[in-house]
């Protein structure tokens, strides 16, 4: 029974990728652009946290 149930739910989740990847479609230039400056920004962000966080902690605590 549990090796059905396996089965089945392998079917489904093949069947869910496959829709997946039929409706989806390649990034235009300018779609890939905004997304490539949107993650840089957020690295340069979450970059610039962490170099003020440790900035901060060595100028209270030293």
């Amino acid at each position: 029974m549990a090796l059905r149930n396996i089965g089945t739910k392998a079917k489904e989740f093949t069947s869910e990728c496959i829709r997946v990847l039929k409706i989806t479609k390649k990034p235009t230039k300018e779609e890939y652009k905004v997304i490539v400056k949107v993650a840089g920004l957020g690295m340069v962000i979450i970059g610039l946290i962490g170099f003020i966080i440790v900035m901060i902690k060595t100028i209270l605590f030293e």
